[in-house]
């Protein structure tokens, strides 16, 4: 029963009731593509570059069928097509098209055969050689190894790829075991992705698929002089969530913030959009042995921690269901939730604990992301510093799996490289001292923690079997997460959905979902 005494029942209950709610979402999701998840079909066909004007590629030859009208049957057929007559490669098709040479609607039709054979023939090429990039990263997380859970995780944010660098490398140095390169501000609104390395960046780094490189290559890099192999983190959300989860496949990054509802609460991205973007993306994360992280943390920077801490345990539950409908395993679960109590609160710490309990006992094999106080950190560093402290104890209590560690001087700036040393310090210390304390510890019979997590796993429970009826679309609607709400036919890139007519063909829907030789 765990030490919460949670009713297994009602976590029955409220599993069954989000498995619903994916099957109902689904439907809609099996019968649309969008041209984020062409644009990802197209990158995965070896598609990469800009034209003259510096448009990237993948959108030239994406964006030619789709004011044709013709998306609807997908982008690898009319690319594979062009191919066979031209005796082109991929990338030239798209070079030829982005010079005005070619009209990818106007190429004579070819042997359906001959076509459908190609297409297959590069999905397969390019799946072995993701399986090759997930077989390196087990290579070396063998060879080298990695530290004991909770995993500390920090980030860098400097704008400049080659400064994160500088910054990634010493935070590796002083102990951190997974760096997140924080995306600029606002790329999750861009309807495509920037080619090449970047220097300039406003809030973080732009995600391109070279920054990847590079950032990937200094890890490696510094992974084998400290004798521990280093995990690399950015961002699959936003209105190009699945190329992005593309080429992190292909650069061999190892998490990625993979949210099913962020985009559209935070950043007013259509729902309809999102929703068949997340999926395709988990696929290719779940292919590559990508752990995902999800954002139940942000709802409680809009919502309060104590009355709304059901909504989080409500989400997590979602984004395991479409998770697992992607083909995502447990394990590649990083399902998220935050330290986010009032400090003020009496007995908030306990509240805290019950939370991340039952968030463990409810998800057993998932690395549960565990996200620090941010909304009420203030200039006062000291205190700061407690409060991560406190978080960094419930987090190796209740068995976290990914740590992402606060900063003293949260409130105040961009955290300087000291700054995230002194963060380091105090997991480690913390971790280390308290490292089997979670074994010696049970909790009282019906005393306020029992009482607390079972409160929230009810109210979550009732909160499921409600979005069972109404259907998850019209819950965001009603703003039942977040206090945000979105409408259906409202937000950014609505025009890119597109419905599949009988002729579709993605040929990575049944490598990367179907086949059980993902290594």
């Amino acid at each position: 029963m765990g030490k919460l005494n949670l009713d297994r029942k009602m976590v029955d209950r409220a599993r069954s009731a989000a498995s619903h709610i994916a099957d109902s979402l689904q439907v809609h999701i099996n019968a649309h593509t969008t041209t984020s998840v062409e644009r990802t079909v197209a990158r995965l066909f070896g598609i990469d570059g800009v034209d003259a004007n510096g448009v990237p590629l993948p959108n030239v030859v994406v964006d030619q069928v789709h004011k044709g009208g013709e998306l609807s049957r997908g982008i690898a057929y009319w690319i594979a097509n062009a191919m066979v007559y031209y005796g082109y490669s991929a990338q030239e098709v798209a070079e030829e098209v982005g010079k005005g040479e070619i009209n990818l609607l106007e190429v004579p039709r070819q042997d359906d055969g001959k076509v459908k054979q190609l297409i297959d023939d590069m999905a397969e090429k390019m799946a072995d050689y993701i399986k090759q990039r997930r077989r390196e990263r087990e290579k070396y997380m063998e060879e080298w190894g990695l530290n004991t859970m909770p995993y500390l995780y920090v980030i860098v944010a400097t704008g400049n790829i080659y400064e994160d660098v500088v910054q990634a490398k010493a935070a590796a140095r002083q102990g951190a075991d997974i760096i997140a390169v924080i995306r600029t501000t606002g790329q999750s609104l861009l309807d495509y992705v920037p080619y090449g390395p970047t220097t300039e960046g406003f809030g973080g780094t732009y995600a391109t698929q070279e920054n990847f490189r590079i950032m990937r290559k200094a890890l490696d890099e510094v992974g084998q002089e400290a004798g521990r192999y280093i995990q690399l983190v950015n961002y699959c959300s936003g209105l190009c969530m699945p190329e992005i989860a593309a080429m992190g496949a292909m650069e061999r990054l190892d998490m990625m913030l993979n949210d099913a509802m962020y985009g559209i609460l935070f950043r007013d991205i259509n729902i309809e959009r999102t929703f068949v973007d997340q999926h395709f993306s988990r696929m290719i994360n779940a292919y590559a042995g990508i752990v995902i992280n999800t954002g139940e943390d942000n709802y409680l920077t809009t919502a309060d921690a104590y009355k709304e801490a059901h909504t989080v345990l409500a989400s997590q539950f979602i984004n395991e269901q479409l998770a697992l409908r992607s083909g995502l395993p447990e394990e590649q679960m990083g399902l998220g939730h935050a330290f986010e109590m009032n400090p003020d609160l009496e007995d908030g710490l306990l509240y805290e604990i019950a939370q991340a309990q039952m968030a463990r006992e409810i998800f057993p094999k998932a690395p549960l992301k565990y996200m620090p106080p941010t909304k009420y950190m203030t200039g006062n560093i000291f205190r700061g510093h407690i409060q991560d402290a406190m978080f960094n104890l419930t987090a190796v209590l209740t068995g976290q799996g990914i740590q992402l560690l606060g900063m003293l001087t949260e409130a105040i700036h961009t955290p300087f490289m000291h700054d995230r040393f002194l963060s380091i310090q105090n997991a480690r210390y913390i971790f280390n001292n308290a490292r089997h304390l979670g074994d010696e510890v049970l909790f009282k019979k019906d005393g306020k923690i029992q009482r607390r997590a079972q409160e929230v796993l009810k109210k979550a429970c009732e909160m499921l079997e409600e979005i069972q009826e109404i259907g998850l679309v019209a819950a965001i609607e009603k703003g039942m997460f977040a206090d945000i709400k979105r409408s259906r036919t409202g937000g950014k890139g609505r025009d890119g959905v597109i419905k599949k007519d009988e002729d579709y063909y993605n040929p990575f829907f049944h490598i990367f979902l179907n086949r059980g030789d993902r290594t």
